[in-house]
């Protein structure tokens, strides 16, 4: 299974590639619109700035070919910033647009708690989720983040398959046909981050 990554100049690549590796896959880094567009499978692994992120993207002109290929059915995990890219919008870049592939924005997460949210958390499942199969409700994943998109329960349910509590429910898990995103960094999160690749790699082979 040979895995395209997307490298828009930051992220966590270098982990990403050795949970891969670990796992019998092959990765390349992509970072102009022809590596995205013959990409059999994606993946988007994001740590940083809302902003850097969307920027980044335009610039380089990789919004419109990574559009294409989700919309081709090219599978596509989104990893923490990479989830966050595929709502609407941002409260951390109000004035730019997300790909808009899942409704709703992003915010600060509220709340009397401590920003960064980050270190181990549980993830409660919604409904039937092939992203997380094999994976109990209230399994443990390490989350780095300070912005997250808040579980409404009206049309992000559809969408919706786990969500994380801190602050406020947010959407940890969000599946769409072929377009998979997490909140948390599954390249960090022990054995049960470790499974959550190995069913992206199934089912994008």
């Amino acid at each position: 299974m040979n895995v395209s990554l997307l490298d828009y100049g930051a992220g966590n690549l270098p982990s990403v590639e050795r949970a891969l590796q670990r796992l019998g896959a092959r990765s390349e880094r992509v970072s102009t619109s022809a590596g995205v567009a013959n990409a059999s499978a994606l993946i988007l692994p994001g740590v940083g700035h809302y902003g850097a992120l969307i920027r980044a993207l335009d610039r380089d002109g990789l919004r419109e070919s990574l559009i294409a290929a989700i919309e081709r059915g090219v599978p596509f995990l989104g990893i923490c910033l990479g989830l966050q890219a595929l709502f609407q919008k941002s409260e951390e870049a109000p004035d730019l647009r997300g790909l808009q592939i899942l409704p709703g924005s992003v915010r600060v997460m509220s709340g009397a708690v401590k920003l960064p949210h980050m270190g181990w958390n549980q993830v409660q499942t919604k409904c039937e989720s092939r992203l997380l199969e094999g994976i109990d409700s209230g399994a443990y994943f390490y989350f780095a983040h300070s912005y997250a998109a808040p579980y409404t329960g009206d049309e992000q349910a559809l969408e919706t398959r786990a969500t994380c509590s801190y602050g406020g429910e947010f959407v940890a898990v969000a599946e769409k046909e072929n377009i998979f995103a997490v909140q948390f960094h599954p390249e960090k999160s022990g054995d049960a981050g470790q499974r959550v690749l190995e069913n992206f790699l199934r089912i994008a082979a």
